[in-house]
Formats: C-alpha cells, sequence, structure tokens
C-alpha cells in the first residue's frame, strides 16, 4: 500500500540524505512524526538533497529527538528540513499505539501534484 506523508528531516546531511523522517498533521494543525524510510539508494540521496532545504523559521520539531530503533535508548542524529515536501511511501498496515509506522518505509517519489494539506491525517 502507498500513501503520502510530509518530509520533516533527514538523517545524514541536506546534501547526502541517508534516511528520511516524515510526518503528517493531526487535527489541530501540529505536524507529528509518523516514521522513518529505509536507506535510501545513492541516486534517491542525491534526487532528494536537492530538493531538501533548512527551516525557514521555527520548525515544529525543533528539541524533539527520535529514537534509532524499537527497544533502544539511542537516538538519531536529524537535521531538520522545510516541511514542505510530499513524499508517496510504501507502508504497512502495522503501527504502533500513538499511530506512528512500526516499519520503516520505502520512499517512492516526490509529489510536487500534492499540497501538505491534501495529505491524510496523522492515524489516518
Amino acid at each position: 500500500m502507498t500513501t503520502e506523508a510530509i518530509i520533516g528531516a533527514v538523517t545524514g546531511t541536506l546534501t547526502a540524505p541517508r534516511t528520511i523522517l516524515l510526518g503528517r498533521y493531526d487535527s489541530h494543525g501540529r505536524l507529528q512524526y509518523t516514521g522513518r524510510s529505509t536507506t535510501l539508494t545513492q541516486t534517491a540521496s542525491r534526487t532528494h538533497a536537492d530538493m531538501l532545504t533548512a527551516p525557514a523559521g521555527v520548525h515544529p520539531w525543533t528539541g524533539w529527538t527520535f529514537s534509532a530503533g524499537w527497544g533502544t535508548r539511542e537516538t538519531l542524529d536529524v537535521q531538520l528540513v522545510q516541511p514542505d515536501i510530499v513524499m508517496e511511501v510504501a507502508v504497512d498496515v502495522a503501527r504502533d499505539a500513538a499511530g506512528r509506522w512500526r516499519h520503516p518505509v520505502r520512499a517512492h517519489r516526490v509529489r510536487t501534484d500534492v499540497a501538505a494539506a491534501q495529505i491524510p491525517l496523522f492515524g489516518e
């Protein structure tokens, strides 16, 4: 199954992203973390790097930490990005109690034809 989410951060650097952290807005207009992608191929990393920019102002995830995996206290070193790029991703049905995707998602393509306000709300 594929769906859309907003790119909110990356691991690696803006010029060489390794994985993508995704989010969706909740019913109160807050960008909530929904999950992380599998490791990007070199081609995908270069393609996404051309689109990513640093946040223009205060990012909704400023001060947040992200777990490196289930059952670990290790946190990811992330680079926040301007949250305005919509990505189509392949997901499975497993979600945690908060509504986040339990397994890494596979990035398919950037959706320039879809605005961030058009994607499903967090938890949908």
